[in-house]
């Protein structure tokens, strides 16, 4: 594919809480990518705490700054939630979805997403804790797929597939063969020790200890936003029937 005259923007949402992987996952790969411009964005410039309380990454440019991206890509993490009631940030996801050439999302970064209506009748993936709650923003939930496409819209299952999705992407924009140079740059080959990736190949004890590991890692103050996230939603099927 011919790589564009002028930079393409790549937009990466940054909010406190945010899962550090599931941001510099793709911007390991989307950096690489000649000719773009990529920068975190977010509500205000600085330094912003990732999940864990122990990692700072900056924000670049504020989401005012950043009103036509040609790539929006919006990080999961342990405050989505707050994300999913942030009028500032979902007005700006609608409006830049309208001219974005691309819209991703990594792990539950897909439900904020779906909380800006971006979603609504697609085919989606997200972390397996949540599919129950993309499917209640109106999402068709795909459980099996690690990259889903429905048109524009590209959603990644949980943390570590934002690599995988970063490469995606890059395939789309510059072609396979420098999509396939960057992963050999970043020696993106993974043996990992242990099988247990995913639902369907991790034993009951194991997908035992990994629910109790993602309940006990939701803050208590995003507990309470959920039923304010229900009450959006519910009002948004009065409204729209969808």
């Amino acid at each position: 594919m011919d790589q564009p005259t002028s930079p393409l923007q790549i937009a990466i949402l940054l909010y406190p809480g945010f899962s550090a992987l599931d941001a510099v996952g793709p911007w390991e790969v989307l950096w690489r990518i000649p000719n773009t411009d990529v920068r975190f964005v977010g509500k205000d410039e600085g330094p912003v705490v990732a999940e864990g309380g122990a990692l700072l990454l900056g924000v670049t440019h504020t989401i005012e700054e950043t009103m036509s991206p040609d790539l929006v890509l919006v990080p999961g993490g342990a405050t989505t939630p707050g994300q999913m009631v942030d009028d500032d940030v979902l007005d700006w996801l609608r409006r830049v979805h309208q001219t974005t050439r691309w819209t991703a999302s990594v792990c539950t970064g897909a439900l904020i997403l779906g909380a800006a209506g971006i979603l609504k009748g697609s085919p989606a993936t997200t972390h397996w804790y949540k599919m129950g709650v993309l499917r209640i923003m109106g999402a068709k939930p795909q459980p099996d797929g690690r990259i889903v496409r429905s048109g524009k819209i590209v959603t990644a299952a949980g943390v570590s597939a934002g690599v995988d999705l970063g490469l995606w992407l890059a395939g789309e924009i510059v072609g396979q063969e420098q999509a396939e140079a960057i992963q050999l740059v970043i020696e993106y080959d993974p043996h990992p020790p242990f099988d247990a990736g995913h639902m369907s190949k991790a034993s009951r004890q194991v997908q035992r200890l990994a629910k109790e590991m993602m309940e006990h890692s939701i803050p208590a103050d995003q507990r309470r936003l959920v039923p304010k996230i229900a009450w959006r939603r519910l009002i948004d099927l009065v409204r729209t029937g969808k």
